[in-house]
């Protein structure tokens, strides 16, 4: 099993930035690809950003290309999603997930292990 830990999300207003953390632990060798997801109020989970654990291969939705950066740091276990120039629109609870096996990635079913979320709002 994987557990997964988000950390980092907050209130900030229009134009801002934070930095998400997610921390993984347990059997993290069999882990794949990770990625970060998001859900707003009244609508559903969709894809944000993914990347292969071992390096490469990032994925982005167009609503956050240019403005958000996954990376991650595997001595550490740890992904992040650098996150600028914030729009009201990326309100929304943001979830880190990991994958086992090769291939997917922007989809929620292709994913095997979810963190609990953190909320991110941005307002003024």
């Amino acid at each position: 099993q994987v557990q997964l830990v988000e950390s980092g999300g907050g209130l900030v207003q229009p134009g801002g930035s934070l930095r998400l953390s997610c921390a993984a632990s347990g059997r993290t060798f069999i882990i794949y690809r990770m990625g970060w997801f998001r859900r707003a109020p009244g609508k559903e989970r969709e894809f944000v950003a993914a990347l292969r654990w071992s390096g490469g291969s990032f994925i982005y939705a167009d609503s956050v290309k240019d403005r958000f950066t996954i990376s991650r740091d595997n001595a550490k276990n740890t992904m992040y999603l650098q996150m600028n120039s914030l729009k009201p629109e990326d309100t929304a609870v943001y979830y880190c997930a990991a994958r086992r096996f090769a291939g997917g990635g922007v989809v929620a079913g292709d994913y095997d292990y979810w963190g609990q979320g953190t909320q991110v709002t941005v307002s003024s």
